[in-house]
């Protein structure tokens, strides 16, 4: 008898969480989305890749993470055991159960109607009978429409399944939908964009967001996640990487013209120095490389953003690392490593790009990747647009927010609004350093060479009479560093 339970035990399958720590890795399957997972300018990012990140590393193993076209596909990957954990962005339904197990995030969704602000607003359900609320598929939404319409059966909806809620929230904008359902998670992060967009009620409570695990699987992996994200709630953890993605969804909107000539006068004094050295040093103009310090942390040498950046030129710590800064919260050596990071990339971007254009493009490369920026500069070319002019590319950056969008393209998601008010706010800074500090230029001297169409209101100056350039095939020819 000993002998048979020593033969059955030595036969045994290892556990789930024995499995992995053999392999030396965590197997996530996930989807682009920027509650969940993207590529920023330092790397992959996203709320539930960096619980996840963090739990491998608990482990002590590695993260390797595919990327699936939508939930459908996660799912499926799922049911059939292919991953260890599941990130979809999902609610836990009854569905559910049999099918998965689930461990809370210690985040929280509603499914939200949204509405244009041209229409109606539905200040409760009745309202929206006989009109047609848009969603994405394989989302939260669904068995919450599927409860209204049992009491209201003149409830109506279409799911989309090549949308997602930055898809649908740009449609509910232009009018072309006037209305939706969201997820409020969703629609925090992505709102600053559309100002069209109102928020009219809510369908469910509050439903925790969950990382899924097969069926298949045993309870080591699973016990050991709801470990770890109890003691993360435990030590604030939780609440910092909370507030880190959603605590400072503002951050976009335009400071006052008053409180940056009080910066001009109180604050840029101290730097002012610092900023026309190093700027001679590196060909720069110092007023773009102070109005750059200035949109990035507001001349504060101390400033740390909520994806971790730092100092006053928020250098990321990869960025730091490679070119030589030592500490980011030095405000020379952050100004320093600015203008030379700047202008490196400044110097990729393509020669044949006439001024002021390349700086424009250089901006918005320093803000969101190179590979984003000429993601969208592919989109514009093949939609017939110059991919060499600004005033053509800024309209397609905006889209590698959309799914339908991004996933024709090299480089994924990107938070594609961001570097267009980024570069916006930079040229407004620059145009009022160049008033106050030379009034003879009053615009600055770039923003009176910027070739432009007259129609743009934005802008000022001659409409661009250069032929149109084609890329180059190669133009993803150079990797990026990871900076």
């Amino acid at each position: 008898m000993l002998g048979l339970t020593l033969l059955v035990a030595g036969c045994s399958r290892p556990s789930t969480l024995e499995e992995i720590r053999a392999e030396g890795v965590l197997h996530v399957i996930t989807r682009n989305a920027p509650s969940i997972y993207y590529e920023d300018r330092d790397g992959p990012a996203g709320f539930e890749y960096e619980l996840a990140k963090q739990f491998a590393r608990s482990l002590g193993v590695e993260l390797r993470v595919r990327i699936a076209e939508d939930n459908t596909e996660i799912l499926s990957v799922l049911d059939r055991n292919y991953a260890h954990i599941g990130l979809a962005g999902l609610a836990d339904k009854p569905e559910f159960a049999g099918r998965f197990t689930t461990v809370p995030t210690g985040l929280t969704t509603q499914s939200v109607v949204v509405y244009n602000r041209d229409h109606p607003r539905p200040r409760q359900p009745e309202d929206l009978t006989n009109r047609v609320l848009h969603t994405v598929a394989d989302g939260n939404h669904s068995r919450h429409l599927a409860a209204l319409r049992s009491a209201l059966p003149e409830i109506n909806w279409q799911d989309h399944p090549n949308l997602d809620a930055a898809g649908l929230l740009e449609r509910v904008e232009s009018g072309a939908m006037p209305y939706a359902v969201v997820a409020s998670n969703e629609l925090a992060i992505n709102h600053v964009y559309y100002p069209n967009v109102k928020k009219a009620f809510t369908l469910n409570e509050p439903e925790s967001l969950v990382w899924l695990f097969p069926a298949e699987q045993d309870t080591t992996l699973h016990d050991a996640a709801t470990d770890f994200i109890d003691a993360l709630q435990t030590d604030g953890s939780l609440a910092q990487l909370i507030e880190r993605y959603y605590g400072h969804l503002d951050r976009l909107g335009y400071v006052g013209a008053r409180t940056f000539v009080q910066h001009v006068h109180n604050r840029l004094p101290k730097y002012e120095a610092l900023f026309q050295h190093y700027a001679s040093q590196y060909n720069l103009d110092w007023r773009l490389l102070a109005a750059i310090g200035y949109q990035e942390s507001h001349w504060r040498p101390n400033a740390v953003s909520p994806t971790g950046v730092r100092g006053l030129m928020m250098l990321t710590r990869n960025t730091a690392a490679y070119i030589g800064v030592n500490n980011r919260l030095d405000p020379e050596q952050s100004i320093q490593g600015g203008a030379l990071y700047f202008s490196m990339v400044h110097e990729r971007i393509p020669e044949h790009i006439p001024e002021p254009d390349r700086t424009w493009f250089a901006l918005a490369s320093y803000n969101v990747g190179y590979g984003h920026l000429e993601d969208a500069r592919v989109l514009a070319q093949s939609a017939g647009k110059n991919p060499d002019r600004w005033i053509d590319v800024k309209e397609f950056l905006p889209l590698l927010a959309q799914k339908e969008w991004y996933s024709k393209t090299r480089f994924g998601y990107a938070r594609g609004h961001e570097p267009v008010i980024y570069v916006q706010n930079i040229r407004r800074y620059f145009d009022v350093l160049a008033w106050m500090h030379d009034p003879a230029e009053r615009s600055g001297q770039m923003a009176q060479r910027e070739p432009v169409p007259e129609s743009d209101p934005e802008f000022s100056g001659a409409a661009d009479e250069q032929p149109q350039q084609a890329l180059l095939p190669t133009v993803f020819a150079l990797t990026p560093p990871t900076l």
